[in-house]
């Protein structure tokens, strides 16, 4: 079920009624190539953050073969901060690459994931668990607005309305990497993208699978450090091929892979 109510503030429940529930099992994760600049501080916002909800969490990087400093920031918040735990990929192999390695290397009940860039603010992290409800799935954020060029920002509106008229994707912004989503989906949906199409995968077999997904507004920042490599040739070639590899796999062909859960399954509710 898909909520697409108007992008209005969300009255979220407070840090106290929320440490007065059951303790919150969450995983989070962070994708990162070249971040030593914006990893360190989404690590430890996060860490303090679980840690005033008493949560029962574990905090994982995927370091997908970066060529700065990204590797020794992390070893140093390791000292600090027990749960954290890093996944080295020796090369850089992609955006997609990297949120594999980290769905499947969480533990627990939850995942919430966003990108190491610091384009998003984990402390909205509160909005999400406010939606967390029994019934839900998913909770996907999307854009108030884009904080990027202006070219970017035409280019990342086309680029929805060609996925959701191709791929007939309901959320509003397939887009926006800021979820919050059960573990136990990855029971039972296989990904295959290893770039930035693995969004579009993901949420695809998702709503294909009738999982049931909440949407709420956050918000996006400029990038202040490092740039971004969805623009070099290589990479957009990459995407283009992947994007009609998907098409014809799931549009064309309908093959999902994986087992779709039916109803009575234990898994996709809890």
């Amino acid at each position: 079920m898909l909520s697409h109510d108007a992008p209005v503030p969300l009255k979220s429940r407070t840090d106290r009624e929320l440490k007065q529930e059951s303790t919150v099992s969450i995983s989070a994760f962070f994708p990162a190539y070249n971040d030593a600049q914006t990893i360190g501080s989404l690590v430890r916002t996060n860490a303090q953050i679980f840690r005033e909800l008493q949560a029962n969490f574990e905090i994982i990087v995927v370091n997908d073969g970066s060529q700065d400093d990204t590797a020794a920031v992390l070893e140093n918040l390791k000292r600090g901060i027990p749960e954290l735990v890093v996944v080295h990929h020796l090369t850089n192999r992609g955006y997609g690459a990297a949120l594999i390695s980290g769905f499947y290397s969480c533990t627990k009940e939850w995942i919430f994931y966003t990108d190491g860039d610091g384009q998003y603010d984990v402390n909205e992290l509160s909005l999400l668990l406010a939606e967390a409800r029994s019934e839900v799935d998913v909770v996907n954020g999307y854009k108030i607005s884009r904080s990027d060029p202006f070219y970017r920002i035409w280019l990342g509106k086309l680029y929805l309305v060609a996925i959701h008229w191709t791929f007939g994707l309901k959320i509003r912004d397939v887009d926006c990497d800021y979820r919050l989503m059960r573990r136990q989906i990855f029971d039972y949906i296989q990904l295959r993208c290893e770039s930035g199409v693995i969004c579009v995968e993901l949420m695809k077999k998702i709503e294909h699978a009738g999982y049931r997904i909440v949407e709420v507004p956050v918000h996006h920042y400029p990038r202040r450090h490092g740039r971004s490599q969805i623009f070099c040739i290589r990479h957009l070639s990459r995407v283009c091929l992947q994007l009609m590899t998907l098409w014809v796999r799931l549009i064309l062909l309908r093959r999902y892979d994986g087992r779709i859960p039916v109803v009575g399954d234990e898994a996709p509710t809890k």
